[in-house]
């Protein structure tokens, strides 16, 4: 892969979990070199895996997250996310797509047709 990825959050869990989903999102997130990860995505990953399956799974869960570039919200992320028709997470982790002309790797159907996505619909 050349181009820069960004992983949403349920595709993330699904990696994590190794389901049978997540060899959808492994290239994606095993290109490291290339692979933009929001904070708040961070957040959400570590929030969920903490509340399932402990600290420690959480924390080696963000671990591999690490591998990727993380990517703050500053004041103008927080502005271009705001004139999205997004939920906030959705709308801030697109917004970094769009910034570094990514493509977002998801299974969420906030994202089904948005430029720049490839979209995994639940079975």
């Amino acid at each position: 892969m050349s181009r820069a990825n960004v992983v949403d959050s349920s595709a993330w869990l699904e990696y994590l979990a190794d389901s049978p989903r997540a060899p959808r999102f492994a290239k994606a997130i095993e290109d490291a070199r290339h692979l933009i990860v929001p904070v708040v995505t961070l957040y959400e990953v570590f929030r969920k895996v903490r509340r399932d399956r402990g600290a420690d799974e959480a924390l080696q869960a963000v671990a591999a997250m690490l591998h990727g570039t993380v990517v703050d919200v500053d004041v103008s992320l927080a502005l271009e996310a705001g004139q999205l028709d997004l939920p906030m997470a959705d709308s801030l982790i697109y917004a970094t797509v769009v910034r570094h002309g990514a493509t977002l790797w998801t299974q969420d159907a906030d994202f089904e047709g948005l430029a720049g996505v490839k979209y995994f619909p639940r079975d």
